[in-house]
This record gives C-alpha cells, sequence and structure tokens, in this order.
C-alpha cells in the first residue's frame, strides 16, 4: 500500500521509499524514511497535493509522490 491510498486521518507506518537518484534522496530529507508514523492530514480539493503529519510537523507533497512511498497495510494506533 502506498501513502497516496491512505485515508485523510489514518496513521500508518512508512516501510519503504522507493524511486532513484534525487527524488528518492529528497524525500529521505525530507524526514519520511523508513519506521518512521505518517498520517494524512488535508487533501486539496483536486486531490493533489496532500498535507501530511510526521515527526511533528506538516509537509505537503505531490500525489505522484506519495505514490513512491510504501506504508503499512494496517493503521498505527
Amino acid at each position: 500500500m502506498t501513502l497516496a491510498q491512505c485515508k485523510i486521518g489514518e496513521k500508518h507506518k512508512i516501510i519503504a521509499v522507493t524511486g532513484h537518484g534525487v527524488l528518492r534522496r529528497r524525500l529521505l530529507d525530507m524526514g519520511l524514511t523508513p519506521k518512521t508514523d505518517v498520517m494524512i492530514r488535508k487533501v486539496a480539493p483536486m486531490g493533489d497535493p496532500i498535507e501530511i503529519h510526521l515527526r511533528g510537523y506538516e509537509l505537503t507533497i505531490r500525489l505522484d509522490d506519495a505514490k513512491k512511498i510504501v506504508v503499512s497495510e494496517e493503521a498505527v494506533k
């Protein structure tokens, strides 16, 4: 399951960040690393971008980038 498939308000744990090169490095630098809890807070009216909450801050990313972040199937409590 990817971050783009998560529902608003559900907390999941990041399993892996796919992609290659600069994009992958940028996602990792923003704190999207394995074993991090992440939750979708808001979705733009047209569905892109999305606002996520992780490590105590909010981050807005494009839906295409969210599709490269693999998260746990079940929500974390």
